[in-house]
């Protein structure tokens, strides 16, 4: 196949095959990698949400066993302080080393300690240090009476009223949670429980990923655990002193850049030790299987692209092959050879309707030839005769279209509105054939009608609409509103020369709906209300426009509806006039209708 078939076959602008290609492409190229996208994202956002509910959740597990052993630690610490018998009147008795007496108070002290923490494996010491020198302990490391003025007493007995926690590091790694003994309102000593740091460590050896670190701080901002194989890329001290502070609620998790890396920090404070525990988990490592999987996907997507692809021009070509013999065909018959080969369409699908049709259409073409003359002249004759037989409504509504848009064009917008309204006027009268209408479109009715009269009077004529909203689309007789109307401001406000008003009111009462039509002209008799409706009607032509006027509108409710339906008449001479008309709802009605048919 050459290339310049190729790509004619291919083109988007010059063959269907083409489009149908490119569309395949298109639509194949975006829900791949839409779907590669979507599941990517997804499952980025999975690893990272399942990476933080794990490691709050090994975090909070740490503190709640820490808490523990921290909790019965202060117990102990209780328990040591309130005792008066052995610790305290030990402390305080006047017995030297090297004698009988603190020999038997050395032995019962130890005795009483060693019970406290057997089967306590966390606990590494417990110590009794009197400020008076007196040393007791059990466990180790050794501990004597030099311990008295180092930091860590001083640090115990300023903050040592409830329990106070200290970080010993050199010959012991332990956390020492120490307490203050007192008698008669004063200080006689320390009571000091070492946790065995193996447990820290074990406890909070939380590691997600191999490069991950860990930190544990107090209140001070000092290092109770650090990660022992932290990798070299680790933070600073004092950087992750400042990350501590940027979280201020009891557990976070948030993604964050430190020296230029990407991490998922998560940290959770303790409300028993106040410590706040940081884990650092950087963003390559947590993703790193992700990366492997998006590179296996692309993989993937790139092949099943090209078969697509592939498929798509076979598919493509497939489709569009009977449209390009069809087209071939055409081709030739548009040159002028009606003698052509037929390549033969065996499909049932549209391409071979087409070429049916095709066929037909270029078998009659020579018979439609020779007679041409005949019928154009036949069709001109036709044509000449249903023209002149067509002086109906519609040739009057190309007139009037005509006027009005050479009013507009001429700047005479009086001519205009008048064409339109009148335009609008017929078309409800003459070409509306539905017995009913809307009361939305017997108002549009009224409005054209007002539109036109008003340039008799030489200025606008004011009416008054009162109706409520939902009653617009309520089924009415055709053309029942505008005679009343027009009688209402010829024989009504006309003779008036100013203030004349009429007011149109639309509503509900007793299932029945109401229209009234009011107007402040110079009234009506009771003699010519009763001509009006029921006698012979001497005034003149009903509505000269419609044809119909009040008694027509009276005489066709009642035809229809019966006698409690039809035309009412109130009014006082020089006062006002009102005409009410009365009809059923007719739209449960018109509504039955339509689900019958």
């Amino acid at each position: 196949m050459k290339l310049s078939t190729l790509r004619r076959w291919i083109s988007p602008r010059l063959s269907i095959q083409g489009k149908i290609f490119i569309a395949f492409s298109l639509v194949a190229l975006l829900s791949i990698f839409s779907t590669i996208a979507i599941v990517y994202v997804n499952m980025r956002e999975n690893i990272k949400e399942n990476a933080v509910t794990s490691v709050s959740d090994s975090i909070r597990q740490a503190d709640e066993s820490l808490n523990m052993m921290l909790e019965e630690i202060d117990r102990l610490n209780t328990v040591v302080v309130t005792n008066k018998n052995t610790v305290i009147d030990t402390i305080l008795s006047p017995s030297v080393e090297i004698s009988y007496e603190w020999f038997l108070e050395q032995k019962r002290i130890d005795e009483f300690l060693s019970v406290l923490i057997d089967y306590k494996p966390y606990i590494s010491r417990i110590a009794v240090v009197g400020l008076n020198g007196k040393v007791f302990f059990t466990g180790g490391p050794w501990l004597d009476r030099t311990v008295i003025g180092t930091p860590m007493i001083h640090y115990m007995l300023e903050n040592g009223s409830r329990h106070a926690y200290w970080k010993q590091t050199g010959v012991s790694d332990a956390i020492t949670v120490g307490r203050e003994v007192r008698y008669n309102r004063e200080t006689i000593g320390v009571v000091m429980v070492d946790l065995n740091y193996d447990f820290i460590k074990k406890t909070y050896g939380v590691k997600p990923t191999a490069d991950s670190m860990l930190y544990v701080l107090d209140k001070e901002g000092g290092f109770v655990y650090q990660s022992e194989s932290a990798p070299s890329f680790a933070p600073s001290i004092e950087k992750i002193t400042s990350i501590r502070q940027e979280f201020s609620g009891p557990g976070d998790a948030a993604e964050m850049s430190i020296d230029g890396k990407s991490y998922i920090v998560v940290s959770r404070s303790s409300q028993y030790t106040g410590w706040t525990t940081l884990a650092l988990i950087p963003m390559d490592s947590l993703l790193g299987e992700s990366a492997q999987l998006r590179k296996l996907m692309a993989e993937v997507s790139a092949i099943v692209l090209i078969v697509v692809l592939i498929g798509s021009l076979k598919v493509s070509s497939r489709i569009t092959i009977n449209i390009r013999r069809l087209k071939s065909m055409m081709m030739l018959v548009k040159d002028g050879n009606l003698t052509f080969p037929m390549k033969e369409i065996k499909t049932k699908d549209e391409v071979g309707q087409l070429y049916q049709v095709f066929i037909r259409m270029v078998e009659e073409l020579n018979r439609l030839m020779e007679g041409i003359r005949v019928s154009e002249k036949e069709k001109r004759e036709a044509e000449l005769t249903a023209l002149q037989a067509q002086i109906r409504p519609h040739f009057l509504y190309n007139s009037l279209n005509t006027i009005k848009y050479l009013a507009k064009m001429n700047g005479v917008p009086n001519i205009e509105e008048v064409s339109g309204s009148l335009i609008e006027l017929m078309r409800g009268v003459l070409g509306h054939s539905n017995e009913y209408v809307t009361v939305r479109e017997e108002l549009d009715y009224v409005r054209s009608y007002i539109s036109i009269v008003k340039y008799k009077y030489m200025q606008p004529i004011p009416v008054q609409e009162e109706i409520e909203e939902e009653l617009l689309d309520c089924p009415v007789p055709k053309l029942m509103l505008q005679p009343i109307v027009e009688n209402a401001i010829l024989h009504g406000i006309g003779p008036l020369e100013e203030g004349g008003l009429v007011t149109i009111r639309i509503y509900m009462e007793n299932q029945d709906l109401k229209v009234e039509v009011t107007d402040n002209g110079k009234g009506m008799t009771r003699e010519q209300m009763d001509l009006l409706l029921g006698g012979p009607f001497k005034g003149g032509t009903p509505s000269r426009f419609s044809g119909m006027g009040v008694r027509n509108v009276h005489e066709r409710i009642v035809r229809q509806y019966g006698e409690p339906y039809g035309v009412s008449l109130y009014s006082e001479l020089t006062l006002y006039t009102k005409v009410v008309i009365t009809f059923p709802d007719l739209r449960e009605e018109r509504k039955s209708v339509q689900e019958v048919i």
